[in-house]
Parts: C-alpha cells; sequence; structure tokens
C-alpha cells in the first residue's frame, strides 16, 4: 500500500507518499502554503499511484485511533480549533485539497493527541470542579503523540529490545516541545495537557504558567483574552526570554556573543527542561533511556550534553564524541551511564502510514 500522508504545519505543508517497505517514494515541502492552493496536492498525486492518504491532526478530542474521515468526523475536527488554534484550520486545508485530487482514495485522519489516551487518570485529569470536567469534556489531551509514538519503538529498536519491555523519557524538541513517559509502549504521562501551550518553555510559546498570573493580566493588567493568547502563543518563549527569534540556533548563537539574555533564555528553558524529565522518570518509577527527537533534540548536540549533566544524578551521560556528531537514530551514551541517551529523527510520515495501513486492513478483515 502506497500512503500519502499530509503533514500540515501552521504554514507549512509537507507532503510524502510512504510505499509499501516504509520507503520514501515521492514527496513535495511547501515552506509557504496558505490553505487555499491545492497544486502541491494535485501535483504529488499525478506522479504516481497512491492508494490512501493519512491526515495528521494535532487534536482528535475524543477521538483515539485512526478515524476514517466523513463530513462528521471533519465537523467534529473543525469544533477543536479554539483548542488547537494554528494547527488545526490547516489540516482541514489538507483535508479539501486531498479530497480534490483523490476524491475515490480512503482518508483517514490520525492524531497527536491519540496516543495519549492511555494516560491513567490521575494523569489526565485536572484538580478542576467535576461540572466543568464533564461539561466540556476538560482533561489532559497531551500532543506530539505521532512523534512519541514513533520515537518510542524505534528507540526499543536501537536499545535491540521490544518496546514493551522499556521504560522511555522521550522528549520532542522543537517549535513545539513535549515530553512523554512511556511505559512499555504506553504514554502515561507527558507535559502538554488540554491544549498544546501546557508544559516545557518553546519557541514562541511559555508553556506552563500560574493561572492566576493570566486572571491577573485580563483584571489587573487590562489584557484582553485575545492579546494574553497572542502574547501566551507568539511573544513568549525563548523569543520573549531573549528578545529576539525563538530558533534555538539563534539563541545559541546570540550566547556566543556574550548576549545576556539570551543566556536567560537557554537555562530557563534547560531548567524547564530538566525538571519535567525527572518527572517523567518519577511517573515511570525509573527509566531505561532518554530519548532525544525534533529539531532542538536531533540537531543540538549541546542540548542533549547539557541536560545530561545536569541530570548525571539520575544515571545519564553522553559521549561528547559521538553526541557532537549525532544527528539521527543513534544511542549517544557515555561509558558508565545507567540510563541510555538515544537520538531519533522524527517521523510522523512513518507512524501515520503504519496507523492507516492497520486501520483499513482491520476494517477489510471486518474487525475494525
Amino acid at each position: 500500500m502506497h500512503v500519502l500522508v499530509v503533514n500540515t504545519g501552521s504554514s507549512s505543508l509537507k507532503l510524502r507518499v510512504i510505499g509499501p517497505h516504509d520507503d520514501v517514494v515521492d514527496e513535495v515541502h511547501v515552506e509557504r502554503w496558505d490553505g487555499a492552493d491545492v497544486a502541491p496536492v494535485a501535483e504529488i498525486t499525478r506522479r504516481g499511484v497512491i492508494d490512501a492518504v493519512g491526515h495528521r491532526f494535532v487534536h482528535g478530542g475524543a477521538l483515539s485511533t485512526a478515524t476514517l474521515l466523513d463530513d462528521d468526523v471533519e465537523r467534529r475536527l473543525a469544533d477543536l480549533v479554539p483548542l488547537a488554534p494554528l494547527h488545526q484550520p490547516p489540516a482541514l486545508a489538507g483535508v479539501r485539497a486531498a479530497r480534490a485530487a483523490l476524491p475515490h482514495v480512503p482518508a483517514l485522519a490520525c492524531f497527536d493527541t491519540a496516543f495519549h489516551a492511555t494516560l491513567p487518570p490521575a494523569a489526565a485529569t485536572y484538580a478542576l470542579p467535576a461540572s466543568w470536567r464533564s461539561r466540556w469534556g476538560i482533561r489532559r489531551f497531551g500532543f506530539h503523540g505521532l512523534s512519541h509514538a514513533h520515537a518510542a519503538r524505534r528507540a526499543a529498536d536501537l536499545l535491540g529490545r521490544r518496546v514493551e519491555d522499556v521504560r522511555l523519557v522521550v522528549a520532542h524538541l522543537g517549535a513545539g516541545a513535549s515530553l512523554c513517559a512511556v511505559d512499555r509502549g504506553r504514554s502515561v504521562d507527558t507535559t502538554m495537557g488540554f491544549t498544546p501551550l501546557e508544559g516545557l518553555v518553546m519557541a514562541t510559546r511559555s508553556g506552563t504558567v500560574d493561572p492566576g498570573l493570566v486572571l491577573w493580566l485580563v483584571t489587573e493588567g487590562g489584557l484582553a483574552a485575545d492579546e494574553v493568547a497572542r502574547g501566551l502563543q507568539h511573544e513568549s518563549g525563548l523569543a520573549g526570554l531573549s528578545g529576539g527569534s525563538g530558533d534555538m540556533r539563534d539563541v545559541l548563537a546570540a550566547i556566543g556573543r556574550n548576549d545576556g539574555a539570551a543566556r536567560l533564555a537557554l537555562d530557563v528553558y534547560l531548567h524547564r527542561l530538566c525538571r519535567e524529565v525527572a518527572a517523567m522518570v518519577a511517573s515511570l518509577g525509573g527509566a531505561d533511556a532518554l530519548v532525544f527527537t525534533g529539531g532542538v533534540g536531533e540537531h543540538q548536540p549541546q542540548i542533549r550534553a547539557a541536560v545530561a549533566d545536569r541530570l548525571s544524578w539520575l544515571g545519564l551521560a553522553v559521549d561528547a564524541t559521538v553526541n557532537d556528531g549525532a544527528t539521527s537514530d543513534a544511542d549517544v551514551t557515555g561509558p558508565g551511564a545507567r540510563v541510555r541517551t538515544l537520538v531519533v529523527e522524527a517521523r510522523e510520515d512513518l507512524e501515520i502510514a503504519r496507523q492507516v495501513r492497520d486501520a483499513l486492513d482491520a476494517s477489510a478483515r471486518g474487525t475494525g
């Protein structure tokens, strides 16, 4: 089965055809995509056979498995736009573009939230009034699940073990960032919650802040709700701390120029990251490996080394030479470490293709 994976970012479009052996048959990447241009999708569909389409959705709400797209499912996903306003609208635009090009090919939605459907109640439940939780379905959903799921399976391969036999902390570090405690293949804790704003310091997102502060900004600071939302989503994180770019490469370059604000930005980033890694290990009751993935996780050895150094008491250590040269699918563990440190290339496309195949196979067997 050849699966076209449609992966939309907040302003980008990645199209990749995954062949039956997880080989990349074809791909198109559009850096700036407005959601209206169907030409990239039409182009890739003309160049070869496509048996199914898999769409990445950041938020699936109550949907916890790859789901065949129809009008009802699309309406349910559109209702979730307020919870993922940067990513849900482009994903819906991707569905429309693919349907126009491939009207008779089965299309399924795959969700970043689905991997976290296994969170135990203690990890998924906010300490809020029961009436709020029941009325609005409020819970900790978690995100980056497609990346966490792939990274966990690939990490188990690198360890020479089954994913069902290992405890892993997966760190997806990119413009968005989250951690996941994976206990024998199941998500049991994660840093993102009801929305992708909770948790770690990110490129432009604040991560967790005191909810009392948010209320104060509205009631005493005089900010409107949309101003607070814009500040937390687009003007915070590394960008807000450094006073410049939220790109980790720019922050590290500024530190090289003795920029004090950039240094503070990195220190806050690492403080939160290391604190939350330790929390994930606590949720697991111990860990076999820490797995780095995502743009920062894969390409910034300085960050990996800093985390291992600050968490050496957990048994982490990296080999400096191996770590400096690693960018994907590598074991960078240092001598004497009790917990392995791995780098895994982020491949949501492979996870989406796997889920699409499994769902269609189950449907064909009458078990879906």
